[in-house]
């Protein structure tokens, strides 16, 4: 996939009065930073913005900013929102280079229904999100697992996901992404209410008795 260039122009004024005039103009306030470079104050298109990261890679696109006529390789990362209107408030963007491997966050999608969940047991996802290392090209947009082989007490950790060539983990192995858990009986369930019953019956009463007095 290629690069999505998005325009940039570095800017001078700082605070949030200036910012505001900035977001009201349908510009976002934002810095490019990284590479042990010094970091620049810069300002993009909302709207375009917007487009960028509503695609399938989301914060994971690379983006060529053209700054003034420099173009830098980057990443979005720490990108701050309005609470209420959703509108841009601030974005970082870090250097990065072709061949030197980034962190990234990728989502974990499950597909299919386990048989285990056929079987009446329940499909738990414990991890939404991986954590991952990788070359910026090699940075996939989601990790897709079939989970229809899963049985009752069976777990799906983070050693058995199916990841390309150069692309790492950064999270033990041995976590649990997804497992399917064993059905609850509603006779254990009813067991426990009544036992709660009778434990709590005799003190209800004393209560009673009390106020009555």
């Amino acid at each position: 996939m290629p690069d999505i260039i998005l325009a940039a122009t570095k800017r001078s004024e700082h605070g949030s009065r200036p910012s505001g005039r900035l977001r009201r103009s349908g510009l976002v306030p934002a810095v490019v930073y990284g590479l042990g470079a010094d970091p620049v104050p810069v300002t993009v298109p909302a709207r375009e913005l917007g487009h960028v990261l509503a695609g399938e890679s989301g914060a994971n696109t690379l983006i060529s900013l053209d700054v003034e006529g420099e173009s830098i390789l980057t990443l979005t990362r720490q990108i701050q929102r309005h609470p209420t209107r959703g509108e841009f408030l601030h974005v970082d963007f870090v250097r990065i280079r072709r061949d030197t491997a980034v962190t990234a966050e990728i989502p974990v999608h499950l597909i299919g229904e386990p048989i285990g969940v056929k079987d009446g047991g329940l499909l738990e996802q414990s991890l939404f999100h991986l954590t991952i290392e990788a070359k910026p090209a090699d940075i996939p947009v989601a990790i897709e697992i079939d989970v229809t082989e899963l049985q009752i007490g069976d777990q799906l950790h983070v050693s058995s996901l199916p990841l390309a060539a150069g692309v790492v983990a950064l999270h033990e192995a041995d976590a649990v992404v997804a497992q399917v858990a064993a059905p609850r009986t509603g006779g254990a369930l009813a067991a426990g209410e009544s036992e709660a019953a009778e434990q709590s019956g005799p003190v209800a009463a004393a209560e009673g008795s009390g106020e009555a007095e």
